[in-house]
């Protein structure tokens, strides 16, 4: 039996993949299928920089604005999600594009990755997220260094569901995470699937970041946020924790002063950038285009992907 076809376009943050895979779209028949977990919810439509229906230009987009933000999203619950959206798409006979930069909801997709471990709530889970609460994200970091060097690295220490989820797979199967994901992606895809990795020089990723964060104060990210903690939403909910966010609401409660807010979400924008960059090289099936190649060109950019799939275009 033929693999399905899939695409996937990412990048790290602010590289300027939603314009081109409209173009994209257009070209092979396909609908768009977001990677982006900030996007996903309602309500955060400024600091997700979500594309508005104009952009779109007529390409159907799924998986924007379809969860409350008081609801959960991790990789299981978007792979669910998705591959519910990818059966809508095939049955139309066009392909999935996949577009975004969640890195590990784009690489659970891509490889289908067994999450049958990780299912339900432990006493362990229970007793991991009270203590990261008593000691604090660096410290509690610290715990994965010595058994699991690999995610220590990998993982940011902010990202604290991660990590619990790591300790907790350490303590049940007494194994690092890092390897049992090392598995799982040598196990190759059940897709025929290319997957694009747009880039570009550091510096100019980090002025256009800088530049997208003052047009997004410009735009009302400040009273859209506001908005969110005055419908109850709090810093405690997994879909507040994104940049941007928590650092408004962080001001909001006066924990620090609006320009300062600014510039921690300018940093952590960058650095998010560098870490997306460092996952994506250690994709094994990642295409690498580099717009300096192209005079950052969209259209000369456009060709060369369509030369790439060219042989899984459908009719």
């Amino acid at each position: 039996m033929s693999k399905r076809k899939l695409i996937v376009l990412t990048g790290p943050t602010a590289v300027g993949k939603s314009d081109l895979s409209v173009k994209l779209a257009k070209k092979i028949n396909a609908e768009i299928l977001s990677a982006d977990s900030m996007q996903i919810y309602k309500y955060m439509d400024i600091g997700s920089a979500k594309i508005t229906e104009e952009e779109m230009q007529g390409v159907k987009h799924h998986l924007l604005s379809v969860l409350d933000p008081k609801e959960e999203c991790n990789a299981f619950r978007y792979v669910t999600l998705a591959k519910a959206a990818m059966e809508e798409i095939y049955a139309k006979g066009k392909i999935p594009l996949i577009v975004g930069g969640t890195m590990f909801y784009i690489h659970a997709l891509l490889y289908d990755v067994d999450f049958s471990e990780s299912n339900g709530i432990s006493p362990y889970r229970e007793e991991l997220e009270r203590l990261a609460e008593t000691e604090g994200n660096h410290q509690f970091h610290e715990r994965l260094k010595e058994i699991d060097p690999v995610s220590y690295e990998k993982i940011h220490e902010n990202n604290v569901k991660r990590v619990i989820r790591a300790l907790e797979y350490y303590h049940d199967t007494n194994s690092p995470i890092s390897s049992h994901n090392e598995r799982e992606k040598q196990k190759g895809s059940p897709y025929d699937f290319r997957y694009f990795v747009l880039t570009d020089d550091r510096e100019r990723i980090y002025e256009k970041i800088d530049a997208r964060v003052n047009l997004m104060m410009q735009k009302g990210l400040l009273d859209e946020v506001r908005a969110l903690k005055e419908r109850g939403y709090t810093r405690d909910m997994v879909s507040m924790q994104g940049i941007g966010y928590k650092e408004l609401l962080d001001h909001l409660d006066n924990l620090y002063s609006l320009e300062e807010a600014v510039r921690i979400i300018k940093r952590d924008s960058r650095h998010y950038a560098k870490r997306q960059m460092t996952w994506f090289r250690s994709e094994k099936d990642a295409i690498f285009i580099d717009k300096r190649d192209y005079g950052s060109d969209e259209d000369q950019i456009l060709e060369k992907l369509l030369e790439y799939i060219a042989d899984i275009k459908t009719e």
